[in-house]
């Protein structure tokens, strides 16, 4: 690639961050005129917030009649969290993992959780582990869309309808995003700093009736932290689900989101977000196809995000360098174009292979993605070079 000219055209909205993520289109601090600041999220102009944020996610996410949606501390790891520690342990669990979260999940089970009856059923990454070795008389814990390998779940039709174990499913990627069959998912969590370009720390949990049930025919035997409860007197917390939080929730966060499902309504609700994604990711992807030097971290084209795109090097100079060099060249790279004003925080996860991470949710424009891949070549062309000579 030698000559590649440096790009006179920039992304007008350089955020390519994975988490928190891209601002939605027209974002001002003025979204967050009238938060209710200063008050107790307990007063009734709180809880009515809060009741009006969780119901218009219900509404925008078509979830299903039956199913509880509720506001939860630490984000979208808290939320799983609190799912495992109160929904795990009544039957063997089969744990799907194939990048870092997933991975994690695995470690609190067997780890933490201590429960003795756990199948792993894990893969490399960039690929899925076989989905058909899962026994849904069991419970089944895994990820949508991994956040660190960029693999997904192609669908939901590998779960059993007829299923006597839950599905836990972290789906903080997938969620407005990609198509979900609710009927099949149990236990679902996803913060909405992803796809809804929301604030940090606040987390999403969603109960099916067969989740609910669980909750009422089950109590764990180990102890539960009062941060991680979301069932009282062996039932349903109610009001968890109805407009009170656990903890003190950021009002200025609870407005934000507000008026970032307020956006995507505008946006074509949940079918226009999806598109928006699709499409993002679809240029990415043609790019990569046409790329001499990077390729998709995900084997199977029908494994491939949609929301969180992972770049690794094809090129062979780059190959046979030791996986530190490698590390080193791609955060090279994602400096760059950081002092560029290009890209922000796009370097792979550090507990990922060697590579780059390309946000491409709903909330990115594609005029900037289109604008940001000849700066992937550009970098990688310097970053190259530099290396070659070293």
């Amino acid at each position: 690639m030698p000559g590649t000219p440096k790009p006179s055209r920039k992304p007008e909205r350089p955020q390519f961050s994975s988490g928190p993520c891209a601002k939605p289109p027209g974002w001002s601090p003025q979204w967050l005129d009238g938060a209710l600041v200063g008050r107790s999220h307990r007063s009734p102009q709180g809880r009515d917030e809060i009741a009006a944020l969780i119901g218009s996610l219900k509404r925008l996410l078509e979830l299903p009649d039956g199913y509880h949606l509720g506001i939860v501390p630490g984000s979208d790891t808290g939320a799983f969290e609190m799912a495992m520690w109160q929904l795990l342990g009544a039957r063997g669990v089969d744990v799907l993992a194939w990048e870092v979260f997933g991975k994690t999940w695995v470690r609190d089970i067997v780890d933490e959780l201590r429960i003795t009856d756990v199948r792993r059923l894990e893969a490399e990454f960039g690929h899925l582990p076989d989905l058909s070795k899962a026994d849904f008389t069991r419970d089944v814990v895994f990820t949508a869309n991994g956040t660190t390998s960029g693999v997904r779940v192609p669908n939901f039709d590998w779960i059993a309808p007829d299923r006597t174990g839950l599905t836990l499913c972290d789906a903080t990627l997938a969620v407005l995003a990609h198509e979900i069959d609710w009927s099949r998912i149990d236990l679902a969590t996803f913060s909405w700093q992803k796809c809804l370009g929301g604030e940090a720390a606040h987390g999403v949990l969603i109960l099916s009736p067969r989740a609910v049930a669980r909750i009422e025919s089950y109590t764990p035997p180990w102890p539960i932290p009062k941060l991680m409860r979301f069932a009282r007197d062996g039932r349903r917390d109610e009001a968890l689900f109805t407009g009170t939080t656990i903890n003190t929730p950021s009002m200025l966060c609870v407005r934000d989101c507000a008026r970032a499902v307020a956006w995507a309504e505008s946006a074509g609700g949940l079918r226009g977000l999806m598109a928006r994604a699709q499409r993002n990711a679809g240029l990415v992807h043609a790019w990569l196809a046409r790329s001499p030097w990077a390729a998709n971290l995900a084997v199977d084209p029908a494994t491939w995000s949609e929301t969180s795109v992972c770049i690794v090097f094809r090129d062979q100079a780059f190959m046979a360098l030791p996986a530190g060099d490698q590390r080193a060249s791609a955060i090279a790279m994602a400096r760059l174009l950081e002092d560029e004003g290009v890209a922000f925080d796009i370097a792979a996860h550090r507990g990922a292979p060697p590579g780059l991470r390309i946000w491409t949710g709903p909330t990115v424009n594609d005029a900037d993605i289109e604008a940001l891949l000849p700066w992937l070549d550009w970098a990688f062309h310097l970053v190259r070079g530099a290396r070659m000579k070293s």
